[in-house]
């Protein structure tokens, strides 16, 4: 008997070699409209499928960009100084290419092909990978099927973009720009629950990748646990209706951050929590905090050491299920990156950055991803006041970010000229692509590891 699992031998990947000859032939007949029509609809060499229109389509992109003329003798003419020209077929290929493609008008329709044709051949090549790790001694399932299921999704990602007509952006714009003022919110995006934050940010915006950076014990995760607690709870949105929260903890116990968020909400000092010192007044607190918690839409997955893809992974799933509208990662440099653990801290960090942004864009929400500082600010002398070259391990995660928040408690440092003020705490908004940069104040009570707005902060907008 057959084994089942046996893949067929000596099928042929799939392809058109017509279409490809029709995507190049066009090029040749109209370089200037259709290379540059080609790169926007995301054709590249791996795209195509015959080794020689790999070749041409290269040498047609760099002579593009050379801005050197585009024809059957010169497109020739600088193969063979490449040493190229018999691995396409001669001078004679190219001039049939042209001659067997009399008009551009159907170049779009051959790209089409192509890239579908293209991308059939890449889901067998992530499959047969898939098949040829399912039956490795060292198979571990949900490992397979976590880079299974990304990869799928970031072949997706790269399918040929539709560009939208300029009119129907301008009344999309318009669209949102009347929600925006019939909500009478005066920001657009989530409400953190601060309010001269939201006033500087206009609250946090859909595929925005949001940092916030500090040192050890400055407060980041009681920060973002705030914020994500008052976005639950919905109280600064329409109806009063909280959305549903994902939090990825890699450094606290799910139990551990339910404990702090329920003394914070309860204002119940947490080594009174933890000590059980609970006199009746303050276990009353904490009955009534709980009774509120408990219906919040907040899900967490304290998963440890997490990869990149597979925290993507569980994120897409977390959507799906729940409907989750603003994810918290905490923090960034606790993941690891295994594709690129070989090659360095520095580089493993900068992809994990990347594949972040890259997750909020695919999700459509903002994420709030939390950062370690290097010791800089505490070694240079002075107040101890982080810069945006403090970002620790790489400084693509300034680059990836749409929006860095710098947390510091001036307390903290001796040398600060406000270190007096045991409650002051400072977000510097030290990055904001769409928007004004400049600090926030606000207070901290330890005791409870809650932040609130200060008092001079809270004028209306």
């Amino acid at each position: 008997m057959a084994d089942s699992h046996t893949r067929p031998i000596g099928r042929i990947p799939p392809y058109s070699e017509e279409a490809e000859r029709g995507v190049l032939g066009s090029a040749l007949l109209s370089p200037e409209k259709v290379i540059d029509l080609m790169i926007q609809r995301k054709i590249s060499p791996r795209v195509l499928h015959v080794s020689a229109h790999k070749v041409l389509f290269e040498c047609l992109v760099e002579m593009n960009s050379t801005g050197q003329i585009i024809d059957p003798l010169t497109t020739a003419e600088y193969l063979r100084g490449k040493g190229l020209l018999e691995k396409v077929g001669g001078a004679v290929y190219i001039q049939q290419l042209l001659e067997s493609t009399p008009t551009t008008a159907h170049a779009e329709y051959y790209m089409d092909i192509v890239y579908k044709k293209y991308v059939l051949r890449a889901i067998i090549e992530v499959a047969t990978g898939s098949i040829d790790q399912c039956y490795g001694v060292d198979a571990e399932s949900e490992d397979i099927l976590n880079r299974t299921e990304t990869e799928l999704y970031d072949l997706g990602e790269h399918r040929s973009d539709i560009l939208r007509a300029w009119p129907i952006l301008v009344e999309d714009t318009m669209d949102y720009i009347n929600r925006l003022l019939d909500s009478n919110r005066g920001f657009s995006g989530l409400p953190s629950g601060f309010t001269d934050l939201d006033k500087m940010l206009h609250g946090f915006q859909d595929t925005e990748m949001i940092v916030l950076a500090a040192r050890p014990s400055m407060g980041k995760t009681s920060l973002a646990l705030n914020i994500a607690e008052h976005i639950a709870m919905g109280k600064d949105l329409p109806e009063g209706k909280g959305l549903p929260i994902g939090v990825f903890s890699l450094e606290m116990s799910a139990e551990q951050l339910t404990q702090r968020m329920l003394a914070c909400h309860s204002k119940v000092a947490l080594n009174h929590l933890r000590g059980g010192f609970l006199p009746g007044e303050i276990h009353a607190r904490l009955m009534e905090g709980a009774s509120t918690l408990k219906h919040l839409p907040i899900h967490i997955d304290d998963t440890p050491a997490l990869d990149i893809l597979e925290l993507r992974s569980r994120a897409r799933r977390m959507q799906k299920q729940h409907g989750i509208k603003f994810i918290v990662v905490d923090y960034l440099q606790l993941m690891n990156y295994e594709k690129l653990s070989r090659q360095g801290r520095q580089l493993e960090v900068a992809a994990m950055s990347g594949q972040v942004k890259a997750m909020a864009k695919e999700l459509g929400l903002p994420v709030l991803v939390l950062s370690q500082l290097s010791r800089a600010p505490e070694t240079r002398g002075g107040p101890s006041i982080p810069k945006l070259s403090d970002l620790r391990d790489s400084g693509a995660i300034e680059q990836d970010a749409d929006v860095v928040l710098l947390l510091r408690r001036p307390n903290r440092s001796p040398d600060d000229p406000e270190h007096a003020d045991e409650k002051l705490a400072i977000v510097d908004v030290a990055k904001h692509r769409n928007g004004q940069t400049g600090e926030v104040r606000l207070n901290f009570e330890g005791q409870y590891t809650r932040f609130e707005n200060r008092a001079e902060g809270q004028e209306e907008f």
